[in-house]
């Protein structure tokens, strides 16, 4: 009788509710709504050319208050994200790390807000070309760089929880989808616009895999 009420406590624990579903939007949500509002005020903004210039400039000039504001609620809805894929996963393969590595992601943004990138490349109007690395726009890049490492590492540990699942193709996408993303910044040496395609790729796979959780959940029978 004990072992039977037990084995129903651990069920009901590990069965997400309607929150973990709402907290997961924020990971499917999060990194496509960033793109669309980096994209739309690269289109906008004087000067700025997705071919020379990454979007973390465009927090810089009188209307950079905007793309701050974007990295910070970015960094809220990822890490509310992060919060859902914990409960979604509880019990399941990934369910540790996948939450802490998203976390680490959603943080970032959060400090590409506080330490913005250095001007360069003619953005803003005036900047030189190659200005001298200070210490935000170091803490930005690095910060940066630590944030996509966790994202790539959860993708692939992302790739175990879908292959559990018997998900072949999500799997096999989580594990191309870290090997692109570092490419892309590989080939920012290149043009700029490898980095940007790079960063885009990790964050609407991140999306799409979440999305993916989030209607596994939704089907799972009430206990």
């Amino acid at each position: 009788m004990t072992a039977t009420l037990n084995t129903r406590a651990r069920a009901a624990r590990s069965t997400p509710g309607p929150d973990a579903r709402r907290l997961l939007l924020g990971a499917i949500v999060g990194g496509p709504l960033f793109l669309a509002v980096g994209l739309a005020q690269g289109l906008a903004r004087d000067g700025f050319s997705f071919g020379r210039n990454a979007i973390s400039q465009l927090a810089l000039g009188d209307a950079g208050w905007i793309q701050t504001a974007n990295f910070l609620l970015a960094a809220v809805l990822i890490g509310a994200g992060a919060i859902g894929l914990r409960r979604a996963l509880a019990g399941g393969p990934g369910a540790t790390w996948v939450p802490v590595l998203t976390g680490v992601f959603g943080a970032s943004f959060a400090a590409a807000a506080l330490f913005p990138a250095d001007a360069g490349a003619g953005f803003p109007a005036g900047a030189p070309e190659a200005p001298p690395l200070s210490t935000h726009g170091a803490v930005h890049m690095l910060t940066g760089m630590v944030g996509y490492l966790a994202l790539c590492v959860a993708f692939l540990v992302l790739a175990r929880t879908f292959a559990a699942r018997g998900d072949r193709v999500r799997a096999l996408t989580s594990r191309v989808a870290p090997v692109l993303v570092l490419a892309g910044f590989a080939a920012s040496a290149v043009t700029v616009t490898a980095f940007t395609a790079g960063a885009a790729l990790g964050l609407c796979w991140l999306a799409a895999a979440t999305y993916r959780l989030g209607a596994t959940v939704s089907r799972r029978p009430a206990r």
